[in-house]
């Protein structure tokens, strides 16, 4: 059973308002189920490349779904530290990922990168625009871990976006 958006929070000696955290912590939930899908999509592609380059690109994809990793645990470690609840299952992702779903049908290498890429590029505009949102609402710290990860997300992104070929 699905828990309301307004249920209890923690108790904790943090100093931001209750009503920031809580914003906070919302904002840290929808980003924590779109990194755990960000995840799976880029262990989909590394499982599953096939091409000329697929030891480079299979390597990529891995180093990807590691970092996008680490961003789920900060992401979770956060909404804790703010006396939220991490909803870090399958199910939770499933449900409240922004992100578009994965073609489970990709093989061939370009169609992977092209598939990754959209999926970085969406969720790194998504957490440029959390990292303004939460510094309009209060909480410079949730501002700049979506800060932080914006930068990683775009250097993941530089480093898949690397393998496709540029026009003429």
């Amino acid at each position: 059973m699905d828990r309301p958006k307004s249920y209890h929070m923690n108790k904790t000696r943090n100093t931001l308002h209750e009503t920031i955290r809580a914003q906070s912590v919302e904002l840290l939930k929808q980003h924590l189920a779109a990194a755990i899908d960000l995840h799976a999509q880029t262990k989909q592609a590394h499982w599953n490349v096939r091409g000329p380059n697929f030891i480079a690109i299979h390597e990529l994809f891995n180093r990807v779904s590691e970092q996008v990793e680490t961003y789920s645990d900060m992401l979770a470690e956060r909404a804790g530290g703010l006396g939220g609840v991490a909803q870090g299952t399958i199910q939770v992702a499933t449900k409240n990922s922004f992100l578009v779903p994965y073609d489970l049908g990709l093989a061939d290498e370009s169609q992977h990168v092209f598939a990754v890429a959209g999926s970085l590029a969406a969720f790194g505009q998504s957490v440029r625009e959390a990292s303004v949102t939460a510094a309009k609402f209060g909480d410079a710290d949730t501002s700049d871990l979506f800060t932080e990860m914006s930068r990683g997300i775009d250097q993941q992104l530089w480093f898949v976006e690397s393998h496709v070929a540029p026009s003429a």
